[in-house]
């Protein structure tokens, strides 16, 4: 399938709305108001999230499950809704595959097993399912905490198929969504020129094993060009990436704004332009609409574009393709360039004059009310033969966490207890971190604790205290209170490395471990120990 779903526009007419791992006043305000307003009509609002979340503090049910096992909570919701007929079985014959030998897998996965794994009571389990068969029409928001596990992708997709089972895509204020983005159809066929490989396979390094690339890949990498990142505060297991970009043998360039915890680590910083210094196009996944990004200044002082720094480095290596002279505005031009038809009507010199557009789509539009998936089939596939051609179980199942909190396990006795780092509200991911204003509003790096994991550890709200586990640790401020589930804790992130109390951050203890389907990051799949500081 792709990224695509319901209109974010049309949350406002749902009548129920699950908040799937989603935090949408910190990482999606938009759409908040959007939820505000649904509720105002009476609609019930669901956050199904470890955390108590600024988000899940307004909605009218808070659904603490553990870390990863939200694909559990989707299969024991499957078992009620087919159990207890609560399906539009038209829909089901008409654009779905699969749903027999689907109705047959998930009579194992009961509601007392959903409950106990997710560590939860069977009536959430049983009365959550009911209020998605039965009340109309209901909108998923999933977001991509729930994914950063080792079993987030069939997770995502388990969860994917409850719209079609109930019918929900019927509705243009119901279904699912997780990312617009591939409404868009940019060309990007013209824009990455994969035809000028000529049909050599470039090496390809998953930015999440970024510190094992660094430190033990074979041949090693010998020069980096970092830039739109700063892998030394965002990548997994950062002892390594701090220890591959220490390397005396690799060079490495940096072309950035400021300087990064990355940058720190640079034999070049080169200064790159803001956006306020350069065109640009954007898509998005939470909305419907294209984006001209139009320059208010002229480059400050020697600042280039990313695009110019590699057009110039392009003509030195004596690459003499038309494409590498394209002008920023020509990239935008092409980007445009596209046969979809929700790009039709879209130029880039009548975006770039108005600021925005909406894509060309149905003002009431409903994706996939007649089927039109993009799946092989064109429908919802609750059986895919892709995936089985790909050796991957063809039908949802639960894949439980590496790391698995209250498991049998050696691991889990060590280190018992699930840490997870979602986004802190004053930052996007590691940007603005390093603005002491919104450093001020964060106050310092902290750790939410429940108070019976607390108490256990003699620990009181303010101590500092060490997370730690096999990979690593760091020292930050203990709050102690009521927003982790127990068993949970929570460092919102991501704090530059410099501006911490001992030059560590979340990243310090996470896994380069990555995920079933489409090789993702498993932040969530942590588990570690705290002790207070003396």
């Amino acid at each position: 399938g792709g990224s695509v779903g319901m209109d974010p526009e049309r949350f406002d007419e749902s009548k129920l709305i699950l908040l799937w791992g989603a935090n949408p006043i910190v990482s999606n305000l938009h759409l908040w108001s959007r939820v505000q307003e649904a509720k105002r009509r009476g609609a019930k609002v669901i956050a199904i999230d470890p955390y108590r979340s600024l988000s899940a503090e307004k909605c009218s049910q808070h659904i603490a499950l553990l870390p990863g096992t939200d694909g559990a909570l989707a299969l024991g919701m499957m078992h009620v809704l087919i159990a207890e007929g609560m399906l539009d079985r038209d829909y089901i014959a008409k654009h779905t595959v699969g749903f027999e030998a689907l109705a047959q897998r998930v009579k194992r996965y009961t509601p007392h097993w959903a409950a106990q794994t997710c560590g939860i009571t069977r009536e959430e389990v049983v009365q959550l399912a009911r209020e998605y068969g039965g009340i109309r029409p209901a909108a998923i928001r999933l977001n991509y905490g729930m994914q950063r596990h080792a079993g987030g992708g069939i997770a995502a997709r388990t969860i994917a198929c409850l719209p079609a089972l109930v019918g929900a895509w019927r509705d243009a204020a119901g279904g699912i969504v997780l990312s617009t983005a591939d409404f868009y159809g940019f060309d990007h066929a013209a824009l990455e020129r994969a035809d000028l490989l000529a049909g050599r396979r470039p090496r390809v390094i998953n930015q999440s094993q970024l510190g094992d690339a660094l430190t033990t890949a074979q041949p090693p990498v010998r020069a980096m060009i970092v830039y739109n990142n700063n892998p030394v505060a965002v990548c997994p297991e950062s002892d390594k990436v701090i220890a591959g970009f220490s390397r005396d043998d690799l060079f490495t360039v940096v072309m950035d704004h400021f300087q990064t915890d990355t940058a720190d680590y640079a034999d070049i910083v080169l200064p790159a332009t803001t956006q306020l210094e350069h065109y640009d196009v954007h898509k998005s996944y939470g909305h419907l609409y294209v984006l001209a990004n139009n320059p208010a200044i002229a480059p400050v002082g020697e600042s280039l574009p990313n695009s110019e720094v590699f057009r110039r480095l392009a003509a030195r290596m004596g690459f003499d393709e038309p494409c590498f002279r394209d002008s920023d505005e020509d990239i935008c031009r092409t980007a445009l360039a596209s046969s979809k038809e929700a790009m039709r009507g879209i130029e880039w010199n009548a975006l770039k004059k108005a600021g925005w557009q909406k894509l060309g789509l149905p003002e009431r539009f409903t994706p996939f009310a007649a089927g039109g998936f993009p799946t092989a089939s064109g429908k919802c596939e609750f059986y895919s033969e892709w995936l089985q051609k790909q050796g991957v179980d063809p039908l949802p199942f639960y894949n439980p966490p590496v790391e698995a909190p209250g498991a049998d396990t050696e691991l889990a006795r060590k280190y018992p207890l699930a840490f997870i780092s979602p986004p802190a509200r004053h930052f996007l991911n590691s940007s603005f971190a390093n603005l002491a204003r919104f450093r001020e509003f964060e106050r310092e790096p902290h750790l939410d604790m429940h108070r019976s994991d607390a108490e256990r550890r003699g620990i009181r709200d303010g101590d500092l205290v060490r997370i730690f586990n096999d990979r690593g640790g760091y020292t930050l401020r203990a709050r102690v209170n009521g927003k982790p589930r127990p068993g949970v804790v929570v460092a919102p992130s991501v704090w530059w490395k410099k501006y911490s109390r001992d030059g560590g951050n979340a990243n310090n203890v996470t896994s380069q471990r990555t995920t079933d389907l489409g090789g993702g990051a498993t932040f969530y799949d942590c588990l570690v120990e705290v002790q207070k500081v003396a």
